[in-house]
């Protein structure tokens, strides 16, 4: 009887499929591409989206004979910008169904609980998903943003954060289809039935709203959700490709394994599989980050433009390089790498090896040939003896060099500020700190009588970032594209990843090309400096032209809780002994 059971059990098992629910942004039937083209709402307002984002989980689906399948604990998250449309189920009954619903939201439980138990690469990881709302907990169930202009042809923004608990919303068909080993349903989600009949006006309280209780706009905009879905087809999924399978005996080495220790409340990182940390790797890599012959005349090391004092920057606008040319750019901190999703201003490089080798061999940096160097490298056998410690083989290459830096950077981490140990108890804040941690926190919505300062949209949660690319409203040279080089889309002219701001009282000055000297000149910038264009954030381009109208005092305590954020102790400790060890 028992071994019937188990071949039973073994047998279900086998009956369980992979669904894919395959999201397709529509305007009116017509396929929708975010950033989109100029759309016409009932008003004949003209809209552009920018932003379409959201978290879908309580999957639901019904078979024919009335009984339901629940996918508990499975969730999905989508991002039409960046291409991220489809949610992937796992474990769901081979069989004949009538009925699917699912959620856009979260269980209250999964809602407030602490971001950090989720795994790197998880949908509701933070770092995947950049919704999660902040210290208080909570997440953004749908995030809709984008540009409109009205008769007069100026435009604005607008920002629909739905969320809360009594938020959630729920799409439901009502359709006859078979689930068989993979398969793929198609959903459309008409954003016409959303924003079509919104009239947006300036400064009325129509070009956003954060899901306060009582918020009417939320509510509508909420219900529009729910009925805003309609159900295309389904099909089987198209076979997985196969992955490339390295034969390539990899050397042993001999270093010792070096742990890596996740602060509290803090997302889960995705850490290179290929370049574990070890002990002996990371002292390798401090060793060469402050060696002067990775630059091409041998007169300047990583070190000479991040100083750990200053939190790895080097308190100038633009940093001369080897040759005493200056550069285009503000030398950015290298703290909390192993957050970050890209590297650069304009994120340019995808790892931390690959960023190091490039200003290597940046003709107004380092301006080194990454063979030359590791010629010289060569000819130090003590140099030698610890690549084989690291690597297994004495063999020195530019790709060892760049893992070694790697190892090193990832193990810079920064997270005992005053404002830290106000989070835990242990140092209360001023009042004038507490005053500019409120208005940070604080959306400007005078419609609804808040008027903060609404920082927290970009820098928002314990890293201070959500690392995305931004147009915050900086005049730029013609000649300055910024993220738009990477992507050649001309969505993304004049954008630059979010900076954290741990640390930022001593990563001065700032911006991409260090133009302001001071916080204070930083505040006044977001206060009423911003200027428009296309790609100007909407989260900006909705503010008044003349500005948030902060008083003096207002922007005093935004500057005295931004030194807050300030770990002393991370720059008078050793670099290789870093928190998280």
């Amino acid at each position: 009887m028992r071994f019937v059971v188990i071949l039973l059990c073994f047998a279900v098992r086998l009956a369980a499929a992979d669904l894919t629910l395959a999201i397709a942004p529509v305007w009116q039937g017509a396929a929708l591409r975010v950033p989109s083209a100029p759309l016409e709402n009932q008003s004949g307002q003209s809209l552009r989206v920018t932003r379409l984002a959201a978290l879908v989980a309580g999957v639901v689906l019904t078979r024919v004979d009335g009984s339901v399948v629940r996918l508990d604990g499975q969730y999905g998250f989508i991002d039409a910008a960046a291409g991220r449309l489809d949610v992937s189920l796992r474990d769901v009954p081979d069989g004949d169904y009538t009925a699917m619903e699912f959620r856009l939201g979260l269980p209250p439980t999964v809602n407030h609980a602490s971001p950090d138990a989720w795994p790197a690469g998880h949908p509701l990881n933070p770092l995947v998903n950049g919704l999660h709302w902040n210290w208080s907990g909570g997440y953004v169930f749908l995030a809709l943003e984008g540009r409109w202009s009205g008769a007069a042809g100026d435009e604005r923004g607008f920002s629909y954060h739905l969320a809360t608990d009594e938020r959630v919303m729920t799409a439901r068909f009502l359709a006859n289809y078979r689930v068989e080993r993979a398969t793929t349903i198609a959903l459309a989600l008409d954003l016409s039935r959303l924003l079509g009949s919104q009239h947006l006006a300036a400064d009325d309280g129509s070009e956003t709203t954060h899901s306060s209780s009582g918020d009417e706009l939320a509510a509508r905009l909420g219900t529009a959700a729910e009925h805003a879905w309609y159900w295309l087809e389904s099909k089987p999924s198209p076979e997985p490709v196969a992955a490339i399978r390295s034969d390539e005996k990899i050397p042993q080495s001999t270093s010792t394994p070096r742990a890596f220790v996740v602060p509290t409340g803090w997302p889960q990182p995705d850490l290179p599989a290929d370049n574990p940390l070890t002990i002996e790797g990371v002292a390798l890599g401090e060793k060469l980050f402050r060696d002067r012959r990775l630059s091409g005349n041998g007169s300047q090391s990583c070190a000479s433009c991040h100083a750990p004092e200053r939190a790895f920057s080097d308190g100038v606008a633009v940093s001369l390089g080897a040759d005493g040319k200056p550069g285009r750019r503000n030398a950015q901190p290298l703290v909390n790498l192993a957050w970050h999703p890209a590297y650069a201003w304009d994120g340019s490089q995808p790892r931390i090896r690959d960023q190091s080798l490039a200003a290597m061999r940046n003709p107004i940096e380092m301006h080194a040939e990454p063979e030359q160097v590791v010629a010289e490298l060569a000819r130090d056998a003590l140099l030698g003896r610890e690549f084989a410690t690291v690597f297994g083989t004495p063999e020195i290459t530019a790709e060892r060099l760049s893992l070694a830096l790697e190892q090193f950077l990832l193990v810079q981490v920064s997270r005992d500020s005053k404002f830290d140990r106000a989070l835990s108890g242990a140092a209360p804040l001023s009042p004038e700190e507490q005053r500019g941690f409120e208005l940070f926190l604080t959306e400007y919505d005078p419609a609804r009588n808040r008027r903060g300062a609404d920082c927290f949209h970009c820098h928002g949660g314990p890293l201070f970032s959500d690392f995305a690319y931004k147009n915050n409203g900086l005049r730029l040279a013609s000649d300055e594209p910024g993220r738009e080089k990477v992507t050649a889309s001309p969505d993304d002219a004049g954008k630059f990843k979010t900076p954290s701001l741990r640390n930022v009282a001593v990563t001065g000055p700032y911006m991409h090309d260090g133009r302001f000297a001071t916080l204070e000149e930083t505040v006044a910038h977001y206060d009423h400096g911003v200027q428009l264009s296309a790609t100007t954030d909407p989260n900006l381009a909705k503010h008044p032209r003349k500005g948030l109208e902060l008083s003096a005092a207002d922007q005093a305590a935004l500057v005295a809780f931004l030194r807050t954020l300030t770990d002393a102790n991370f720059a008078a400790a050793p670099a290789h002994s870093s928190p998280s060890q």
